[in-house]
């Protein structure tokens, strides 16, 4: 019975806390928007520069700076762009060729990614960082959560540069060993090896039929359909990469593809709990008709609360108790 208590106290908490942070940024939406896109500039900028790094002119302060800056009052597909530019000026400082290469691909990956799915952009931006960060499959989750099955094409756009960059970088020792008049050799070998990377392919494999299997069961009507899309999800996710790794020895790690599955359920749960927070518990069933139909609903509350509102009381002193206090004082 404590327990119980004691879990209620918590939920209550933690839903109160959730009321407040929507109550603060609605108010303060005006301002909160540019700092979280300067933000989100600002870490991608470092996590370029910090991968790559050859044009030391991009890797200033004040550069970066500024085109956080320039980000946080454009739109979101702004910072695709202005990512895109410091890749692809790092790029031509090591090789003319990986920039060439580069900028097909990235022309490639925008005509497909404004077709299908020009609203993903913090799926572009995150899916590189989540692989820097060890944590990549939290992205196909996601996405599959509060996305849709388009957005397949934000995250493999996001894998694909994340793979192709990673392996330009890799491949430097090899690239400086071309003559300078060897550039029909240096684009051979790039894209042999853009095109001969298994693990960049069965990595988009597996994250678009995890994210559209997550994205068609959490909307069945069935009760904790988010949790069973997540566990589904990752656990397609995790077959699909170790059946890819048993086919074509991409050295994937399974200890860290394990790890990294799990850190991505328990993130999406988290995300949950903002988002799609209900309480099955209280499920409805409502049956109406009209001329021509009947109607089954399944109506599922949300977890809600309000939030305690300050209340600030003003306590009035007769005028007479005053008159009285003056006096005594005088005295």
């Amino acid at each position: 019975m404590k327990g119980k208590v004691r879990e209620e106290i918590i939920m209550t908490t933690l839903l109160v806390f959730r009321e407040q942070l929507k109550n603060f940024y609605s108010k303060y939406e005006l301002y909160l928007t540019p700092v979280f896109k300067f933000l989100l500039a600002l870490v991608t900028l470092v996590m370029i520069n910090s991968s790559i790094g050859y044009m030391s002119e991009l890797k200033k302060t004040a550069v970066v700076l500024v085109l956080a800056l320039m980000c946080s009052v454009m739109p979101m597909n702004f910072i695709v762009f202005v990512a895109a530019a410091v890749t692809l000026g790092h790029l031509y400082k090591f090789s003319m060729e990986c920039a060439l290469i580069a900028l097909v691909v990235f022309l490639l990956l925008f005509i497909l990614y404004f077709r299908f799915s020009s609203h993903d952009t913090v799926a572009v931006l995150l899916t590189p960082l989540c692989f820097i960060l060890k944590i990549p499959y939290v992205m196909p989750i996601v996405m599959g959560l509060v996305g849709t099955p388009f957005s397949a094409v934000s995250v493999a756009s996001g894998v694909i540069v994340y793979y192709m960059v990673g392996y330009m970088i890799g491949s430097a020792s090899v690239l400086n060993t071309f003559e300078d008049d060897g550039a029909l050799e240096k684009f051979r070998y790039i894209i042999d090896g853009l095109i001969g990377n298994k693990e960049m392919f069965v990595m988009i494999v597996a994250f678009a039929a995890a994210l559209i299997v997550v994205y068609f069961i959490r909307r069945l009507s069935v009760d904790y359909a988010w949790t069973i899309a997540m566990v589904t999800g990752a656990l397609l996710d995790v077959m699909i990469l170790l059946f890819g790794d048993l086919m074509y020895n991409t050295n994937l790690s399974i200890i860290g593809l394990i790890v990294g599955s799990i850190v991505s359920v328990l993130l999406a749960k988290i995300l949950e709990f903002f988002v799609f927070n209900v309480d099955y518990s209280r499920t409805e069933y409502v049956q109406f008709e009209d001329d021509e139909y009947y109607y089954y609903v399944k109506a599922v509350p949300k977890n809600a609360v309000s939030a305690p509102q300050k209340r600030v009381k003003t306590i009035r002193v007769p005028e007479k108790a005053v008159g009285q206090q003056k006096r005594d004082g005088s005295k």
